[in-house]
């Protein structure tokens, strides 16, 4: 039998957080937040580990309760101008195992109610992992586009992050793939219904999106001088 992961008691825990944002609420149901949002996120986590490594084994899915593939729930208010303490969608990133180093590709999961999609990719790369991209869409556009541009491919995800309005240095305008070239970010997404995370398939589902798009990572992973 699927083992199911998530309950709707999660959804509940994280729309009463987005109403009760502050430390004091936080504090009182500090104990509903362990056992709804974070024990069940980490679960998740050391279960995907296996199908993850087979799909890669550069892919770390790391279930440890600090450090690891979940991510925290207090926000870094430091730089912003909204100063609510706490997130109000928990989420996991399965980082490539250089990931701490440099800019590398990995997977992604976002719970928030109403918004839940799976992610992959790169996202922000500094300049110099962007720069190396585009040099691998440039060397090596026929496999950019097999990749890219197969059914397969375009049946898991839609591409999602911010382009550059003006063309980088040295390269055509014209180039037939100037739209990808102009990407700042190289992340592709789908959608769940928040229904389907409560379902025993799911984590399945997390998987088959994995599989369907790590030619994305892999390409990737090559153009950074990276395993995959």
């Amino acid at each position: 039998m699927l083992a199911r992961h998530f309950s709707p008691q999660l959804f509940r825990f994280l729309r009463q957080l987005k109403r009760h944002n502050d430390r004091d609420w936080f504090a009182r149901n500090r104990e509903q937040y362990e056992c709804e949002v974070r024990e069940p996120l980490l679960r998740f986590v050391a279960d995907v580990a296996e199908p993850l490594a087979r799909i890669s084994p550069a892919v770390n899915a790391d279930p440890r309760p600090t450090g690891g593939s979940v991510f925290r729930i207090w926000r870094d208010t430091r730089f912003s101008k909204d100063k609510t303490p706490f997130k109000t969608h928990a989420a996991a990133h399965f980082r490539h195992r250089a990931g701490r180093n440099v800019h590398a590709p990995g997977f992604y999961l976002h719970l928030e109610p109403g918004n839940v999609f799976f992610g992959a990719g790169i996202w922000h790369p500094d300049q110099e992992a962007l720069d190396a991209i585009r040099r691998g869409i440039l060397d090596n556009a026929e496999l950019w586009k097999k990749i890219t541009r197969s059914r397969a491919f375009r049946a898991a995800c839609y591409w999602d992050g911010d382009s550059a309005k003006r063309t980088p240095p040295g390269i055509d305008p014209g180039h037939p793939l100037i739209e990808d070239l102009l990407r700042k970010d190289f992340t592709v997404l789908t959608d769940v219904p928040e229904k389907d995370a409560l379902r025993p398939g799911f984590l399945d589902r997390f998987v088959r999106f994995c599989r369907a798009v790590s030619g994305l990572n892999a390409f990737l992973a090559r153009s950074l001088s990276l395993e995959w």
